[in-house]
């Protein structure tokens, strides 16, 4: 969870090193922010979910179709 400012700080650090000329090294972060993006959005569709947003709400914001949603998350 991002709460303080050192993971802030990795956070930011691991999107610079995603733009670096190494790909191996501007690979391995897009995998750790792919990563951190999908933790990221479980945390906010379970506190949607927990809020009473329905489904289809949740969707909306995020850009996809219901079904996609529910699928991914549903059983969370």
């Amino acid at each position: 969870m991002l709460t303080g400012m050192t993971e802030t700080s990795d956070a930011a650090a691991t999107a610079t090193a995603a733009t670096d000329a190494d790909p191996r090294v501007g690979l391995r972060a897009v995998r750790a922010l792919r990563r951190l993006v999908e933790h990221l959005e479980a945390t906010q569709v379970r506190r949607a979910r927990a809020a009473g947003w329905s489904w289809q709400e949740i969707a909306e914001v995020l850009g996809v179709s219901r079904q996609a949603v529910h699928k991914k998350h549903g059983r969370s």
